[in-house]
Formats: structure tokens, sequence, C-alpha cells
């Protein structure tokens, strides 16, 4: 079976992401709460960058799993996107690794600038949400419609058709 290398519309791309993330709420919930029973933490704050490593640690093993299982997360299978390597093969365990490292760019640069000038509130949501906004737009610098970190990683998204979707769940 051949599957066409067509990135998915941006659009479907980040109401895919939104979907993630109502997903990995869950994740972070229970993992946050296996944290706070292990650790005997009865605050948010206490060992609150431990806390924090963990979830990074587990969001990574979420997200490193599935591109390297199947290439689709749960909600990229509802949204039948799938990561793939550049020849449309399975990803490898480092790339996908690397991905998850590079795909926190979304987040870092604007985190570090609310950081560095002391921002709280609606100044921080603002300049986090045109962070998000300007790294979603890196996929019309690239002429296959691919995000800055899918192009550094050396991965690609793919839009899957229906067809090809039906096969791979059965």
């Amino acid at each position: 079976m051949t599957i066409e290398l067509q990135a998915p519309l941006l659009r479907r791309r980040l109401i895919c992401m939104v979907y993630e993330a109502m997903l990995l709420f869950g994740i972070v919930f229970v993992f946050g709460f296996i944290f706070d029973v292990t650790t005997q933490s009865k605050s948010a704050l206490m060992l609150r960058h431990g806390r924090q490593a963990w979830l990074f640690l587990v969001i990574g093993a979420y997200f490193v799993f599935c591109w390297s299982r199947s290439g689709q997360t749960l909600a990229m299978q509802t949204w039948r996107i799938r990561v793939t390597d550049l020849d449309g093969g399975k990803l490898p365990l480092v790339k996908a690794i690397v991905r998850y490292f590079l795909a926190w760019m979304w987040f870092i640069p604007a985190m570090a600038l609310d950081y560095q000038f002391g921002l709280k509130e609606w100044p921080m949501v603002l300049v986090i949400s045109l962070g998000i906004t300007g790294w979603a737009l890196t996929s019309r610098l690239d002429k296959n419609g691919q995000f800055l970190h899918d192009k550094l990683a050396k991965t690609c998204m793919i839009q899957v058709p229906e067809t090809a979707q039906s096969s791979v769940e059965s």
C-alpha cells in the first residue's frame, strides 16, 4: 500500500493538537496523582521541579511510544494524521525522541520571554499565544507544509487516506 506523503492542512493539525491537549490533561492528572502519592506531596509547590521533570518524561514516553510504534497518537488516529520518516516509513525511536524535544519549541521561546520580562496573567498568555501562532506559521515556510521541528527532526506529518486508516486499525 502506498501512502501519498501530503501534509495535512494546518487547521486539521491544530485541531488535532487541541484534542491531544485534552487527552494529555488526563495523562497529566493520573501521573501527577501517582507522583503525589509516591512522594507524599501535599502541595502543588512541594517538589515542583521534580513533578515537572516527571511529567516531562511521562508525556515524552507517551509521544515517543506512539510515534515509534504506529506513527499516531489517539488524537492523530482520530484526525487521520501520521508522523513518518522522510521516506514515509515507520519513525525510528531516536527520531521520535528528537522530535519530542524539538516540539517543545512551540512553547519554550515564548516562555523564555515571559520569564525574562516577568510577565504574568494575560500578557503572559498573549506572548505564549503569539509564540504558538508563530511556530504554526513555520509550516508556511516549507514547500511541503511541514512544521520547523519536523524539518529539523527529519520527520514529516502526512494525511492518511480513509482507506489506509481503516486497514491499519484492523
